[in-house]
């Protein structure tokens, strides 16, 4: 069976909407999945990154993703967004993101490398709904 870059794109998205939604239910990692962030191991299987993502006060401060844009090379999923932040409804910092997924043939993902640059400034502070 081949597996098309939306499969693996969809992959990558689910990891995405449950840095939104705090629900890691849909998100399927391998058991020794990692994540790096700039350089920096946060994440050190599949059971710790699903609990970070459900719990991580890290995690909590996430109000939205947009601007996303993914492309495919291989196995590996790139991904760009605009991560948005806020906290008791008060918006903090939009944050630009650089993201990696290793998602091989099994289709769960293995390793994430993130780089992450807050920005300032008002073309991307978020916009009031």
């Amino acid at each position: 069976m081949t597996i098309t870059d939306e499969q693996r794109i969809a992959v990558a998205r689910s990891y995405l909407d449950a840095l939104v939604s705090h629900d890691a239910s849909a998100v399927q990692f391998a058991a020794d999945a990692v994540r790096y962030e700039v350089g920096v191991k946060t994440g050190r299987s599949g059971a710790h990154l699903r609990r970070s993502l459900e719990r991580g006060p890290q995690f909590r401060v996430i109000g939205g993703i947009r601007e996303l844009t993914a492309t495919v090379t291989g196995e590996v999923v790139h991904t760009h967004y605009l991560l948005d932040t806020s906290v008791f409804g008060r918006n903090l910092v939009v944050a630009e993101i650089d993201e990696t997924f290793v998602v091989p043939d099994d289709l769960v993902i293995h390793r994430i490398d993130a780089k992450i640059r807050p920005r300032l400034g008002a073309s991307l502070r978020r916009h009031a709904n």
